[in-house]
């Protein structure tokens, strides 16, 4: 049975053949990130994670944009429930904080899922959007793809997003991007490792997203929630620490279903069995 994904109030969705299609779509802000919006995409991904049938999630925007940064509607209100809350006060509850650490719990799912992340980039791509950018496994941009961080210059920080920043582009730029406001250009995004590939045109980013996908198909669901897990840790830990624990991950990976069924495809010649789930 296909899975039904109803349209949410900021984010459509689309299933169709282990892909579910995220699109921001809040065009009259360029989809600025309401919390509303936050709250829909974590939505959407435990729900992708606890169906079987997905195995990609796709991230885009509406109209020619991905995602222009936070809401400033949604700060504004809560700098004025932060100033007129004063019960919230005398708990120690910072309204602004919250709204600020929901958006961190999303980019922390998002880095952490099991299932392959793909963003289709296009227009402006803006502070909590440039977030989004990095935590995906695969990033793919058009030409006219405009990247900034804008907090500083309006006297803020990149706070949620910034281990991610670390993460995708370094200490060095990073920490460049953020002191200048860092604006770059597409090509520039795609110097730095930001993005992965950089496509001329809309039609020729939308064939790059499905050639992405059709890659990601021909690998096993399970082998790629494994493989994405173990990568994250190999940034932090030393080679020789993980020696014990990445030999009991391929030790289960070849005595699995998924590894007897691929093994077993390659000396047959034929495709795997998860290869042919989607077509």
């Amino acid at each position: 049975m296909t899975p039904t994904y109803d349209n949410l109030t900021a984010v459509d969705r689309r299933y169709a053949g282990g892909v579910l299609y995220l699109t921001l779509n809040r065009p009259e802000s360029r989809n600025a990130m309401s919390l509303t919006m936050v709250n829909e995409l974590l939505l959407s991904l435990q729900q992708a994670e606890s169906d079987a049938a997905v195995r990609i999630i796709v991230l885009r925007g509406a109209n020619g944009h991905f995602c222009s940064g936070g809401d400033i509607k949604d700060m504004a209100a809560a700098r004025m429930l932060a100033a007129t809350n004063t019960a919230d006060a005398a708990d120690g509850v910072d309204a602004i904080a919250s709204v600020n650490a929901r958006f961190g719990e999303l980019c922390l799912a998002y880095a952490r899922t099991p299932l392959a992340v793909v963003v289709a980039l296009e227009g402006s791509v803006m502070g909590g959007g440039f977030g989004l950018a990095c935590v995906a496994d695969v990033a793919l941009a058009s030409s006219s793809t405009s990247f900034r961080l804008p907090e500083t210059s309006i006297g803020l920080v990149p706070a949620q997003i910034a281990p991610f920043l670390v993460e995708r582009l370094g200490y060095s730029e990073a920490k460049r991007l953020a002191v200048t406001g860092g604006q770059i250009s597409a090509q520039e995004a795609l110097n730095l490792k930001l993005i992965h590939e950089l496509l001329d045109d809309a039609p020729a980013l939308q064939a790059a997203l499905q050639a992405t996908i059709d890659k990601i198909m021909q690998c096993a669901p399970q082998a790629v929630a494994a493989s994405k897990a173990l990568i994250a840790r190999a940034r932090l830990e030393q080679p020789q620490d993980l020696i014990a624990d990445a030999a009991a991950v391929f030790s289960r990976a070849a005595r699995s279903a998924e590894g007897i069924e691929g093994g077993t495809a390659f000396l047959q010649k034929r495709r795997p069995a998860w290869a042919n789930d989607v077509q």
